[in-house]
C-alpha cells in the first residue's frame, strides 16, 4: 500500500544550527520526511542517523542524509549552510564569505524544488535572503528569512523576566535588521492589553522606564555573548525555524517577524527586513503595515539603508 505524501523538509547545512534545526523539526512532528544535505557527507549522515534513532519516541518521520537530488519536491528547504560568526564579528561581516556559498547552493535547490518555499537562516540573514530571492527567480512570498523571530522571542523572554510574567503573555516584535540596527517596536508591544509603560506603572508599580533601553541592548548583545561563551548559537534559533515551518505547513496565517521583501511599506523598497508578516502555506503573503512611532519608522528606514549599502558594496 502506497503511503500518502506527507510534509517534506530539507535542511541544507549540518552544522550546529542545521543539525539542531533538523532535530527540532523531528521532535515537532510537523514533517514526515527530513533530508539533511551538507558538503561534509559523513557529518550529514551521522546527524541523520543520530536523530533517526529516536524514531520510537516521536511521530513517524523518515530522517536521511543525501545530495540535492534527494531534496526533490520538498515543501520547505531550510538553508543554514555557510560560515558562522566568530568572536568580534558582526553578522554583516559574513556577506562576502557566504555569498559564494549561496551561489553554489541556491541553483541546486531551485533545480530540484521549483515549487518549494525557501527559508533562509544563515547570516547575515536579511542580505542572504535577498540574494536567494535574486538567484532563485522565485516570487518573493516563497523566499523568506528567519528574520527576527528569534530576537522577538528574546525580547519577550527579557520582558517576561523583568515583569515576572510568562513570556507567552508578552506581545511584541523586534523589527528591522537581524543584527545591530534592529529595533524593539514599543508601539507594537502590549501586555494584557496595556503598553509596556502602562503595565510597568499600573501592575508592576514602577515608573522606572530604563528597561526600554537595557532590554533591547540585551537582545542585540545576546548572540555575541553566547558566541563568546560557547562559540555558536543553536537551540533557540532551531525552535524559531520550527515555528516558521509549522506556520507554513499548517497554513496558520500566523503573524511572525520574518525577513520579508519590502515593496514600498514605510517608504522602503526592494530590500528584505524583519517585519510582522502573515505566514501560511503560500509563504510570506502580507506585511502587516502597522502604525509605528515616527522614531521607529526612521530607525527602520536607517536599518534598510545599512543593508542596501552592504548589498551595493557586494555588487548585488
Amino acid at each position: 500500500m502506497r503511503k500518502e505524501k506527507g510534509n517534506k523538509i530539507s535542511v541544507i547545512g549540518a552544522g550546529f544550527v542545521g543539525s539542531t534545526t533538523a532535530y527540532a523539526l523531528f521532535m515537532s512532528g510537523i514533517a514526515s520526511e527530513i533530508v539533511i544535505v551538507d558538503i561534509n557527507k559523513n557529518k550529514a549522515e551521522g546527524e541523520a542517523m543520530d536523530i533517526a534513532h529516536g524514531a520510537a519516541f516521536v511521530k513517524s518521520c523518515d530522517v536521511t542524509a543525501g545530495d540535492y537530488v534527494d531534496t526533490k519536491d520538498s515543501d520547505i528547504v531550510v538553508i543554514t549552510a555557510g560560515l558562522g560568526q566568530k568572536p568580534g564579528e558582526t553578522r554583516l561581516d559574513l556577506i562576502s564569505k557566504n555569498l559564494s556559498v549561496f551561489k553554489s547552493i541556491v541553483p541546486e535547490v531551485v533545480k530540484y524544488n521549483p515549487n518549494a518555499i525557501i527559508l533562509v537562516v544563515s547570516n547575515p540573514v536579511d542580505v542572504l535572503t535577498y540574494i536567494t530571492y535574486k538567484l532563485s527567480g522565485f516570487p518573493s512570498e516563497r523566499v523568506i528569512g528567519s528574520g527576527t523571530v528569534l530576537d522577538t522571542s528574546r525580547l519577550k523572554y527579557e520582558l517576561g523576566k523583568h515583569f515576572d510574567i510568562d513570556a507567552r503573555n508578552v506581545h511584541s516584535y523586534i523589527i528591522g535588521e537581524h543584527g545591530d540596527s534592529e529595533i524593539a517596536a514599543w508601539s507594537l508591544t502590549n501586555i494584557a492589553g496595556m503598553s509596556a509603560e502602562e503595565y510597568s506603572e499600573k501592575i508592576a508599580g514602577s515608573t522606572d522606564m530604563s528597561f526600554k533601553t537595557t532590554i533591547p541592548k540585551n537582545v542585540v548583545d545576546a548572540a555575541y555573548k553566547m558566541i563568546e561563551k560557547k562559540g555558536y548559537t543553536n537551540y533557540a534559533v532551531a525552535l524559531a525555524v520550527t515555528r516558521i515551518c509549522t506556520a507554513i505547513l499548517r497554513d496558520e496565517d500566523a503573524i511572525l517577524s520574518t525577513s520579508t521583501l519590502f515593496t514600498g511599506q514605510y517608504g522602503i523598497d526592494d530590500v528584505y527586513l524583519a517585519i510582522p508578516t502573515v505566514i501560511n502555506r503560500a509563504g510570506a503573503t502580507k506585511i502587516v503595515d502597522s502604525h509605528l512611532l515616527p522614531e521607529e519608522q526612521e530607525r527602520l528606514q536607517a536599518s534598510a539603508n545599512i543593508l542596501k549599502k552592504h548589498l551595493n558594496e557586494a555588487g548585488i
